[in-house]
């Protein structure tokens, strides 16, 4: 029988929040509004926008902010305004009629210019929690988001994190990403009773950080 799924990103990442380890690996994240998507781009630069419910990098949006105005990104299309309301107006004609979220943007350790992320999966067996998977999500040339479902190469952990040249031990980091996931599934299960499958997407950036993006609970 399939176990318990919860859609929105949102809550998911407000139960994260409520344990201090884990807390320094969320990024910041805000509800989406004008106010917000300001003070999100004058504090970092580049924020991800995206919808509180969806998958696969369906509707998934970059925004930056340098002198010369702003620029949005998705997929392959890219637009630029010199003022804030104009691009607004561009980010809400581009996304997806839902809510949704903006994200602290990291800038992720890439393999050829393309960046990487990371899934682990974890199932559920016999009440006791055990990994399925761990791979690595190369994004396709010329795209931001690594989904496989938009042209992404799957490498393992342990090839993705030796290709992208991080210092360090990419053994050490595999490690990291496993016992961050053990944490975060108890949390998860505290909050949400019955999921019994998770899917946490983690990014290394450039300075060797790990970051968890988000928690799927009907991971593909």
């Amino acid at each position: 029988m399939a176990g318990r799924q919860l859609a929105s990103k949102w809550l998911k990442t407000e139960a994260l929040l409520t344990d201090r380890r884990i807390v320094p690996y969320i990024p910041h994240t805000m509800i989406l509004s004008p106010s917000h998507l300001q003070y999100m781009l004058r504090k970092y630069r580049m924020v991800v926008v995206k919808p509180i419910v969806g998958g696969g990098g369906y509707g998934v949006i970059r925004m930056t902010k340098d002198s010369k105005g702003y620029t949005l990104t998705h997929l392959s299309q890219t637009i630029r305004h010199t003022h804030f309301h104009n691009i607004y107006l561009a980010l809400n004609r581009m996304k997806a009629q839902r809510k949704y979220l903006i994200q602290q943007g990291i800038y992720l350790a890439t393999i050829k210019g393309r960046p990487i992320d990371y899934r682990v999966k974890m199932v559920k067996v016999h009440r006791h929690w055990v990994f399925r998977s761990m791979v690595g999500r190369l994004a396709k040339p010329g795209l931001f988001i690594t989904n496989l479902c938009k042209g992404g190469t799957q490498l393992t952990c342990l090839q993705g994190l030796k290709a992208s040249r991080l210092q360090g031990s990419s053994h050490h980091k595999c490690q990291e990403m496993r016992k961050l996931s053990i944490i975060c599934t108890g949390i998860m299960e505290r909050h949400f009773p019955g999921i019994n499958e998770l899917g946490f997407d983690y990014g290394v950036d450039v300075n060797n950080r790990i970051w968890i993006f988000e928690v799927n609970t009907r991971p593909q």
